[in-house]
């Protein structure tokens, strides 16, 4: 059978190439930075990474590691509750809630793992699910799981929110499910006015923290900070794959009972090995880097702000942002990746995004600004933007 699979799949593969939409992964050969060295040998600056505190080849980090390495082995082979879990693993969990200031924390493998075994538990046909249409992929699939009555509000759209949440009365359990910081186009999600609705309807509200951890808020806590309303979301999900360090591992935060129910049931938790010693320990770290001081914060937002002013003074169309997430404008999938190809030229290195990953008709540039990025350099990235969309 698989002779007619395959030509099945070279079609397939042929169409996507056609239209212009084929992903193709460029190599790198050196750590994650700022600045990187791709394997043809040539040197680019960065600016499509989530590594936005510049931790990721961070010296600190990379000694923690080594550290546990040495002293507690490269890996667990074995789930939390067989024999998976070192004092490492409940020392970050408490990092993680002291920094988010909630009652308990549970670690997965990815954040993907996180959202997709955090619904099915806890909820069930008797309950109600109310997403925004822009969420990630990774909360969609978790929903898909469950199955809570689901409902669906038009982005950060809060009339839309209520008239679902007004269906969603006939139901037993709602909860509003809502990414922080909405990765394709940088916006923060309005969570002082999802926190109002959810009161005045009787709701639970989860966030999704990977892309605004580390970087939303005055001290980086994210958007419950940010709205002042931390320790008061119910759930809140993250990433140690982005600001905190851009290496794997996930996490899911919030009220005690319902991470301890997780520990119990929660699918990816129990079938999943722990994340290994030294990503523990240096995510422990993390923690302990951002507790000391806001440096690389301020930084982050400082760089951030003259990005955006500057690109808006040259006359670029950008996504309105509220994070270090700064969309540039081109609409075109094919024009999307031949400027992508020119900057890289240019020696900056950026990813044209189009559909699926964004609706068709708003493809786009997504540059990510890094604390780790020096003026300097940002004014190299946005000399190239020039120079290549003048031509």
């Amino acid at each position: 059978m698989y002779n007619d699979f395959q030509k099945h799949l070279a079609a397939e593969l042929d169409a996507i190439r056609q239209a212009g939409l084929y992903k193709n992964e460029r190599i790198i050969c050196s750590p994650q930075g700022s600045r990187i060295k791709l394997e043809d040998g040539r040197e680019a600056l960065n600016f499509c990474a989530n590594n936005y505190l510049g931790l990721a080849d961070n010296p600190e980090l990379m000694a923690a590691a080594r550290q546990a390495m040495d002293e507690r082995g490269y890996g667990m082979s074995s789930v939390r509750f067989i024999c998976g879990t070192q004092d490492l693993h409940k020392r970050l969990e408490a990092a993680i809630a002291r920094f988010f200031g909630t009652e308990d924390t549970i670690l997965y493998a990815a954040c993907f793992d996180a959202n997709g075994g955090v619904f099915e538990p806890l909820l069930t046909e008797q309950d109600a699910i109310i997403s925004d249409t822009l969420n990630h992929a990774s909360i969609i699939d978790g929903v898909r799981l469950c199955k809570a009555q689901r409902y669906r509000y038009a982005n950060a759209d809060m009339a839309d929110l209520e008239e679902q949440l007004k269906k969603a009365q006939a139901q037993r359990f709602r909860l509003i499910a809502t990414d922080g910081v909405f990765s394709m186009d940088g916006n923060v999600c309005p969570l002082d006015k999802i926190y109002e609705l959810a009161q005045k309807y009787n709701a639970m509200v989860m966030v999704d923290e990977s892309h605004s951890a580390g970087v939303v808020g005055r001290t980086g806590r994210g958007v419950t900070e940010r709205y002042g309303l931390r320790g008061q979301i119910e759930i809140i999900t993250g990433t140690l794959g982005k600001a905190f360090g851009g290496a794997v591992g996930g996490f899911t935060t919030g009220k005690r009972e319902i991470i301890e129910l997780l520990r119990q049931r929660s699918r990816p938790y129990l079938f999943s090995n722990s994340i290994p010693p030294m990503i523990a320990a240096a995510g422990l770290k993390t923690f302990e880097i951002l507790e000391r001081d806001n440096t690389l914060q301020d930084r982050l937002h400082e760089n951030t702000d003259y990005f955006v002013s500057q690109m808006k003074a040259a006359g670029f169309d950008l996504k309105p942002t509220e994070s270090a997430i700064c969309a540039v404008m081109l609409y075109d999938a094919k024009l999307s990746q031949e400027v992508a190809a020119k900057l890289a030229d240019e020696g900056i290195y950026v990813t044209g995004f189009y559909y699926p990953v964004v609706p068709k008709g708003q493809a786009r540039i997504r540059v990510q600004v890094s604390a780790a990025h020096t003026r300097e350099q940002l004014d190299k990235c946005i000399a190239a933007f020039r120079k290549v969309l003048n031509k």
